[in-house]
């Protein structure tokens, strides 16, 4: 995805005092990317203690769990329009000191929580915080580095995503082990002040001299949509049917707000995105790419977790090293994809990568209840290689897409769908899974207490819970249980893997080959860089 080498080199746009510090920048940058992502890997190692009963946990059911999740995701996901426009329009340091602001105290408040309510409120606002941080992010590394640097630079940023899934789950494991559950949102409060500081010393400010207006209709309708969508998945795997009236009202309206808001875009004078972008092959596959793998992913990283501690009986701690070779493995080539890229071109490293995703997934069809966990381990490894060869790439196409003084908004576009395309997964292939389990178990319920049979075939951990206090009688069920989680699990994983092969499919089809490149940005004129301590604006001659 670079600039083919006999193009003549674009006059620099970036003033010599920020390229100077550039590296140093993106640190700060991944630093602050570092708490967003650590937040969500935290939670998934979590699942199992907040499920269990007070003091331990809150009493969370399976589907407060999801929507724990889907409630920073489908905030995250819905205001992330805005921010990218909001960034782009004021300043994407000052959008992004805020972001971090907010995130901050929504973490100190969810640690508070005593209700499942409470928790999706709060994870809720620091979703509304995360919004203002990721996007931003993203956006001041495209202004302080020139397009030839670009690739190497979203290569670093996208393996900082597997530094946090790895120190995620351990922090979380060693939190819990000593602590009570709320730890693992307090533990961001102190990376927030940190990371205050440090963005407000070294990141230069940098905004588009021509912003568009903000668009609210157009964030109110992606929200109410988008909630109402995934409220209907997630109701029919609560009820196990799909046809009760209380998850298709929800369904179809979901669907039909969001046929508004797409009508609404491309009529408005002001959209919050641009939909003529879509027109482009290589960049609607790139964004499609990016929704597929991370629906494949992340709904098979929500119910590993149950795996792993409800039928493996691994505790949160070893839950977490368990995913290490996932993150490791992006670490190392999420990083260096660029130079795959280069050789043998986006559309097919970004094939194998999904095909290797694939694979990774269909792989927990094969999974049982003594699986050795050298197993797991190159499982998550051979994942972890196939998304670092897919994110840095996708978000190349989508960024250099785009002209730089919207970076804002390019990023805004390749965070939503990627959050867009993780909470989809998690609710409909939680759903799959609840579904597939409440069938296999409600035969093994006959023993069960009338009134606690409908909780029992709610989830594993319900069935659990209610078999721990039939003491001996309850042994029975417990393996019933297990045996239905797995059952359910290889279904879920299998659906998972066909997602990821239509992820294949797509990048092969309409991602550029190893001779196409994306168009170089036109030089800018010949006006001079703004004076170090300036503020950088963006634009002709400018951030």
């Amino acid at each position: 995805m670079s600039i083919p080498s006999g193009a003549p080199a674009a006059e620099s746009r970036v003033p010599e005092a920020v390229h100077r510090r550039r590296w140093v920048i993106l640190t700060v940058l991944m630093f602050s990317l570092l708490i967003v992502v650590l937040d969500n890997s935290i939670l998934n190692v979590a699942v199992k203690t907040i499920a269990g009963p007070a003091p331990t946990g809150i009493g969370a059911t399976q589907s407060e769990l999801e929507w724990a999740i889907n409630s920073y995701t489908l905030v995250f996901a819905g205001l992330l329009f805005t921010a990218g426009l909001l960034g782009d329009r004021i300043g994407r340091k000052k959008v992004l000191l805020a972001g971090i602001l907010v995130f901050g105290i929504g973490s100190g408040l969810a640690a508070l929580s005593t209700t499942p309510g409470e928790l999706i409120t709060w994870r809720a606002l620091m979703g509304f915080g995360a919004a203002f941080v990721m996007p931003a992010t993203l956006a001041v590394l495209m202004n302080v580095f020139e397009r030839d640097e670009q690739p190497k630079a979203i290569g670093i940023w996208a393996g900082s995503v597997g530094l946090g899934i790895a120190i995620g789950p351990i922090t979380g494991g060693l939190l819990l082990e000593h602590f009570w559950w709320g730890s693992i949102f307090l533990v961001n409060v102190p990376v927030v002040i940190v990371a205050l500081i440090a963005m407000a010393v070294l990141v230069p400010d940098s905004r588009d001299p021509n912003p568009g207006r903000i668009d609210p209709p157009g964030v109110v309708l992606s929200i109410v949509g988008l909630v109402l969508l995934v409220y209907g998945i997630i109701r029919g795997g609560e009820l196990a049917d799909f046809t009760d009236l209380t998850v298709l009202a929800p369904l179809l309206g979901g669907l039909l707000v969001l046929t508004v808001f797409v009508l609404h875009q491309k009529r408005s004078s002001h959209p919050s995105i641009d939909i003529s972008y879509f027109r482009k092959p290589a960049f609607s596959a790139a964004v499609a790419a990016i929704a597929l793998v991370f629906f494949a992913l992340m709904g098979v990283t929500f119910f590993s977790a149950f795996y792993l501690q409800s039928v493996r009986g691994y505790s949160a701690l070893q839950s977490g090293l368990l995913i290490l070779p996932l993150a490791a493995a992006q670490m190392i080539f999420a990083p260096r994809a660029r130079l795959v890229v280069d050789r043998f071109g986006a559309r097919a490293v970004c094939t194998v990568g999904m095909l290797l995703v694939a694979g990774g997934l269909a792989a927990f069809a094969l999974f049982g209840t003594d699986t050795p966990v050298w197993v797991m381990c190159v499982v998550f490894f051979v994942q972890g290689t196939g998304m670092a060869h897919i994110m840095p790439p996708v978000t190349v196409a989508v960024m250099q897409a785009l002209p730089r003084e919207r970076a804002g908004s390019g990023s805004a576009i390749n965070n939503t769908f990627r959050q867009v395309g993780g909470a989809l997964g998690i609710a409909v292939l939680g759903s799959v899974l609840s579904t597939v389990y409440r069938g296999d178990i409600e035969g093994h319920l006959a023993g069960v207490p009338a009134a606690a049979r409908d909780v029992a075939g709610e989830s594993i951990e319900a069935t659990l819970g209610v078999a721990a206090g039939m003491g001996p009688a309850g042994r029975p069920l417990i393996a019933a249980a297990n045996d239905a989680f797995i059952s359910a699990m290889h279904v879920t994983a299998l659906g998972s893997a066909a997602v990821a092969l239509i992820g294949a499919l797509v990048v092969g089809l309409f991602l550029p080959g190893r001779s196409t490149h994306l168009p170089a940005e036109e030089p800018p004129p010949t006006t001079p860089a703004p004076a170090p301590g300036k503020t950088l604006t963006g634009g002709t001659g400018h951030l």
